[in-house]
């Protein structure tokens, strides 16, 4: 039976829709739609059905090029009962595209083991592997297992600095302080010559991230009340994702104008963002990025070894492309270009992206 495309404007049906199916992300949620609107773009809502019961859902983001040409885009998505259905989607969604949209990419929310255990599918019916917009390569964590298991799982260095920072009185966990984030994240960005949208993108995640049916929230770790790391999740179903983050440079000295001990604040974050996540409930930590080729010199190495002190589960997220028109070739060919010069450009290197 086919599938068909219903277009919702009720966030409200559509985020029920979105976390109640198996194969999920936040970034299908209504409130990852209406961040995107703020740069511009805009997001399109489905249900998707099959004979009326709704099977999946699928959060469109169409991005405008050039007059005539436009770009859509499932980020993490479409969120569905089964990957089985992913060929029959490309028929829907062609049913509803607009002449001007020349190709769609997909993400589906499926982590694949980078261990070799399982084989990255090439295509899913007429979709074909390509670059993915979000990062492709990732960490995750299993929440399921209990807080000792956990902790014991964690690297020798990663438990030690999290009892260091216990010791010194390092407070780690949800935090209101969106401006303590947003210096955080911004001197982080600055030191590791990162890009980032305007600050009206993040507000915007966070605010609608929150009104609809999954969850945005900052986790903040602070020494003597300063934050000095931190970062920005977004949740939805079963797992939540730490998008956006980093740590500032600890320079405070105490009364005869010695440094400060380092609080090993980092580790602190990390562990209390965890501890946080399985507390509420979650049952998947994604740490979002790492890269697809280590360097030493690069900075995106630091972030690598960071991550892999809490969890050593390295996963895939592939994307596909699918063609809806002619110029679909060009325009991949062209977008992939942008894309090598802009990260040539912030960070010196086409491989460095997180």
């Amino acid at each position: 039976m086919r599938l068909k495309l219903v277009e919702t404007t009720d966030s409200r049906v559509y985020d029920d829709a979105v976390q109640g199916l198996p194969i999920t992300s936040a970034l299908q949620g209504w409130g990852y739609g209406e961040a995107r609107r703020a740069l511009g773009q805009t997001p399109v809502r489905y249900l998707i059905t099959q004979g009326g019961r709704t099977v999946g859902a699928v959060q469109l983001i169409r991005k405008r090029l050039v007059p005539g040409f436009s770009t859509l885009y499932a980020p993490r998505g479409p969120a569905l009962e089964t990957l089985d259905l992913l060929p029959e989607v490309a028929a829907a969604i062609k049913a509803v595209a607009r002449p001007s949209d020349a190709v769609l990419k997909i993400e589906p929310p499926v982590p694949i083991p980078a261990d070799g255990s399982a084989i990255i599918p090439e295509a899913y019916g007429p979709f074909r592997r390509a670059e993915s917009e979000q990062p492709e390569h990732t960490i995750v964590a299993d929440l399921t297992r209990s807080e000792d298991e956990l902790f014991a799982g964690l690297h020798s260095m990663a438990r030690r600095n999290v009892r260091t920072a216990q010791k010194l009185g390092v407070v780690a966990g949800r935090d209101d302080d969106f401006d303590a984030f947003w210096e955080i994240f911004t001197a982080t960005n600055e030191r590791a010559k990162l890009g980032a949208f305007p600050r009206r993108y993040y507000e915007t995640m966070l605010r609608e991230g929150n009104a609809h049916g999954g969850e945005a929230y900052i986790v903040l770790s602070r020494h003597e009340g300063r934050a000095l790391a931190g970062g920005f999740f977004l949740a939805m179903g079963t797992g939540t994702s730490y998008l956006f983050g980093g740590s500032v440079r600890d320079d405070r000295v105490d009364a005869a104008g010695q440094p400060l001990k380092d609080a090993k604040a980092p580790d602190a974050f990390y562990w209390n963002a965890l501890l946080d996540a399985k507390r509420r409930g979650y049952q998947l930590f994604d740490f979002w990025g790492i890269p697809r080729k280590l360097d030493e010199e690069k900075h995106s190495f630091g972030v690598f070894k960071m991550k892999l002190k809490f969890s050593e589960q390295r996963v895939w997220y592939p994307a596909y492309d699918l063609p809806l028109n002619a110029a679909a070739p060009a325009i991949v060919k062209a977008l992939r270009w942008r894309k090598t010069q802009n990260n040539k450009r912030k960070r010196g290197s086409a491989d460095d992206v997180l």
